[in-house]
């Protein structure tokens, strides 16, 4: 699956990690890691939210529907705006809108005030990410270099959403208000850093003008198809209103694909997509987040509802997997260098099957070291190798002025396979609901839904192993670690996408 470089892709080897280089990385580092410790923080808070605010328990859905909302209905517009407008003015200004939102969703007194800080705070998180992701990629040549900024990248939003599920236990303790307040001032410190670190990019020159109804389609697809997923279990996956939304979705999406064709600039230029390993990257996106955001919601019900535990015992739990994602993360992109993106992937997904299913034997009573702790370190395990190798595979053999474009696809991809599998996880789960529901029927009724959970790894896996060839490839030389065969097909697919 990894996108295959031609021989002009090999890096220079004068590029050095100078003290800017890291210092730029850091900057982006620390986007990536408020976003993800934003979201862990935000689900365990949520009670004391409703508490505080007399929040009914649909109205406090909408804390996190409503970043989910904001995120994955304007990836797309956010990446290609990084490209025309330039990366570094995109992602300083978003990050300073980030900054703001977190002020205010600390300080506001009532529901809907906080659900729109937290629209505001995905819609900046919608044009920060892509934006980031562009301009390591543009930055890092393609290869080793890129390769280690990415796992490193990576490794902090692993490392983020960690320590918000410990944070988020220790300062709900005092307000859930230092929640939503904490992002503020390490966004703020990022912003000033970023001011002087960050480099300079020009915007892309002769693009045809803006895509304005492809960007107007697009956004409005995403943000009705999230909106739809989000409100279907709530609906019902059979009503008008959700069977409606989806025909409109369906529409509006077929709208945008005419529209791309015909723009002289598209907001995705459909060419790209033409690319096997491409298409591979973001359907494996969607299967491995799909997967694990219903695995960690239905695992949090069973240790707080079923367990009796506390939300900082249920963090601790979850905290094995996020630290080996954090200490091995960083080794990854060595290990890419060596084997390729292929079996890297092909691998985490095995472990993650695995790790699911195993978790299919716990009970009312488990023994955390030998039930649920084997679970924890192979989903970990499998999120280390899986997160950072999509990220390089769906970047490679992409051009510069393309990146921000290919950074909002994947991001896209993961947020809206997050919605979307946790909307079939939570509706599985809900049609099975005990009428009495005692622990033991309340437990059954979630199995249905970590096996759904089990099967979209399974599917990712299936779609990883199309990617990889029956016999093996021709060790004769590498470059910027693909095979000479891997450079051939590498030339065809780039044939096909200039077509």
């Amino acid at each position: 699956m990894t996108s295959p470089l031609t021989p002009s892709a090999v890096p220079s080897p004068a590029v050095r990690w100078t003290p800017r280089l890291w210092g730029t990385l850091l900057v982006l580092c620390a986007a990536m890691f408020l976003d993800a410790l934003d979201v862990s923080m935000v689900g365990v808070a949520l009670p004391s939210i409703g508490s505080d605010l007399h929040l009914s328990t649909s109205t406090l859905q909408w804390i996190v529907s409503g970043y989910i909302l904001g995120y994955g209905g304007l990836l797309l517009l956010g990446g290609r705006t990084a490209d025309l407008l330039g990366r570094r003015q995109v992602f300083l200004v978003a990050l300073g809108v980030f900054a703001l939102a977190s002020l205010l969703g600390g300080l506001v007194d009532s529901g809907p005030l906080l659900i729109a800080s937290r629209f505001i705070k995905g819609l900046s998180a919608a044009f920060t990410a892509p934006a980031g992701l562009s301009i390591i990629t543009t930055t890092f040549p393609e290869g080793p270099l890129r390769n280690r900024a990415l796992s490193i990248y990576t490794t902090c939003a692993a490392t983020g959403f960690s320590m918000g599920l410990v944070l988020s236990g220790l300062l709900t303790e005092a307000s859930w208000r230092f929640t939503m307040l904490l992002p503020a001032p390490i966004a703020l410190l990022a912003l000033l850093a970023g001011l002087r670190l960050l480099p300079r990019s020009a915007r892309e020159e002769n693009h045809g003008g803006y895509d304005i109804p492809g960007a107007v389609l697009g956004t409005a697809s995403m943000l009705l198809l999230v909106f739809t997923v989000v409100q279907a279990p709530e609906a019902g996956w059979a009503s008008a209103r959700t069977l409606l939304s989806f025909v409109a979705v369906a529409v509006l999406l077929t709208a945008f694909i005419l529209v791309e064709r015909r723009s002289p600039s598209p907001l995705i230029r459909l060419g790209v997509l033409r690319s096997g390993s491409q298409v591979r990257a973001q359907l494996g996106a969607i299967a491995f987040f799909g997967s694990y955001v219903g695995f960690q919601f239905l695992t949090t019900l069973y240790m707080q509802s079923l367990l009796g535990w506390s939300a900082l015992h249920t963090a601790l739990a979850f905290l094995p997997a996020g630290a080996l994602v954090a200490v091995s993360s960083t080794k990854v992109g060595a290990i890419v260098d060596r084997f390729g993106t292929p079996r890297l992937i092909a691998t985490g997904f095995a472990l993650m099957v695995l790790g699911y299913a195993l978790f299919l034997r716990v009970d009312l009573d488990p023994v955390y070291a030998a039930v649920i702790l084997p679970s924890m370190l192979l989903i970990g395990a499998a999120c280390a190798l899986v997160f950072p190798s999509l990220n390089i595979q769906a970047t490679n053999g992409v051009e510069d002025h393309e990146q921000g474009m290919v950074s909002g696809l994947l991001n896209t991809s993961v947020q809206v396979g997050g919605a979307i599998f946790l909307a079939v996880v939570t509706a599985v789960v809900t049609a099975g609901a005990p009428a009495h529901a005692t622990p033991q029927a309340v437990l059954d009724s979630y199995r249905p839904g970590f096996m759904v959970v089990t099967g979209i790894a399974a599917v990712g896996l299936l779609i990883t192993l199309t990617g990889l060839r029956s016999r093996r490839t021709r060790p004769s030389f590498v470059v910027a670690r693909s095979t000479v065969e891997e450079v051939e097909e590498a030339e065809a697919e780039r044939v096909a996408v200039r077509d």
